[in-house]
């Protein structure tokens, strides 16, 4: 090699590394819901909505298991994900995401519907139980216990005894309807909220609204 071909070289700037991100600075935030037309304006899938208002303009891209993109907030990286395993496996795509970007648990956030709760209330909680909620339930299963944050967003129990199957994955109507891009503006605004300042401070914020 001849002494310019070496200048050249030494010139030349080297391959930039792969970026490498503090992992307590990367959250992933998951919209419980299931997938395809059929569900899109039901009541179940009002975690799907919420992380859809989060991304923004942000582009979806099938991955594995589930449409994914990501977004900055306060210099924190935050995934979000629609899983595509139907409600009863949410734990499948929940815990390969954890696993594949590694991280912990403390920064999982579950945005899921509640009929235990009014139409338009959240509550947030740094765990517990399913309240028999089968995607919750698939998540514990898969993740080792319900030690993480889930975002519960009421949506109300207007129905008769039996036909809670049918409520859930009934769509929004009247006055629901209506409410509902300011009711996903404030879960929206919770979901970041916990992001950026913590499990605490988010749930004195929105608890209590």
């Amino acid at each position: 090699m001849s002494f310019f071909q070496n200048l050249t070289a030494w010139l030349r700037p080297a391959p930039s590394p792969q970026e490498t991100i503090d992992p307590s600075m990367k959250f992933l935030i998951v919209g419980l819901g299931n997938p395809g037309a059929k569900y899109e304006d039901t009541r179940h899938n009002i975690g799907f909505r919420a992380v859809e208002k989060m991304a923004g303009d942000a582009d979806w891209k099938p991955d594995s298991h589930g449409l994914l993109t990501r977004v900055k907030h306060r210099g924190k990286q935050v995934i979000l994900l629609k899983p595509d395993t139907f409600m009863n496996l949410s734990g499948k795509a929940v815990r390969y995401w954890l696993q594949k970007e590694k991280i912990d648990k403390k920064n999982l956030l579950v945005i899921v519907d509640d009929l235990h709760l009014d139409y338009g209330v959240i509550r947030l909680r740094g765990k517990g139980s399913d309240a028999g909620h089968n995607g919750l339930k698939s998540i514990d299963s898969l993740t080792g216990g319900n030690n993480y944050a889930r975002l519960r967003c009421g949506i109300g129990r207007d129905f008769h005894p039996g036909q809670q199957a049918d409520y859930v994955l009934g769509e929004w109507k009247g006055e629901e309807a209506s409410g509902l891009p300011d009711f996903i503006d404030r879960i929206s605004e919770a979901a970041f909220s916990f992001c950026a300042h913590g499990l605490g401070n988010t749930m004195s914020k929105f608890n209590n609204k």
